[in-house]
């Protein structure tokens, strides 16, 4: 589910009363544990967090007019879908946050490559989130895509 909301004001005031209170504090607490450089933008139809060009100007390899993308947060139809790039692209940050999420949920972490879904009566670990969010800074977020996802220029 993608919003045309244009702000992430707009977003909130949009999004099913049954996932406002979910969505509203996952995003007061990555406002407060985001490192300096990521800035919260409405992006893809959700909130993200990206790395504006002010800071990366080559932006995101597939669209180089949008900012680098590193976290995202959604209300789904069956779900609040959190997305976190770091997860996906740095084994041993993906291996702390299970190993620390099976410690602090009962329930088993509902988890794509990025995605992590939290349905209606899943536990949501805010403080775990909020620590998960801390674990990477800009730099670091750019030199692991550079590494993992931006192609080398075609020598000619």
């Amino acid at each position: 589910m993608t919003s045309d909301a244009k702000t992430v004001g707009e977003y909130l005031e949009q999004i099913p009363e049954d996932q406002k209170l979910v969505v509203g504090k996952l995003q007061k607490i990555i406002k407060k544990n985001l490192p300096k450089g990521f800035k919260e933008v409405m992006n893809y139809g959700m909130i993200g967090y990206v790395i504006p060009h002010s800071i990366y100007p080559d932006g995101y390899h597939c669209n180089p007019t949008l900012p680098l993308p590193f976290m995202g947060l959604a209300a789904q139809k069956n779900f609040v879908a959190f997305y976190h790039m770091g997860i996906y692209a740095d084994p041993k940050l993906l291996k702390w946050f299970t190993e620390a999420y099976a410690k602090e949920v009962p329930s088993k972490l509902d988890m794509g490559k990025s995605c992590m879904r939290f349905k209606k009566n899943t536990v949501v670990p805010y403080e775990l989130i909020g620590e998960l969010v801390q674990k990477m800074t800009t730099e670091d977020w750019i030199k692991l895509y550079e590494k993992n996802y931006k192609k080398a220029p075609k020598k000619v």
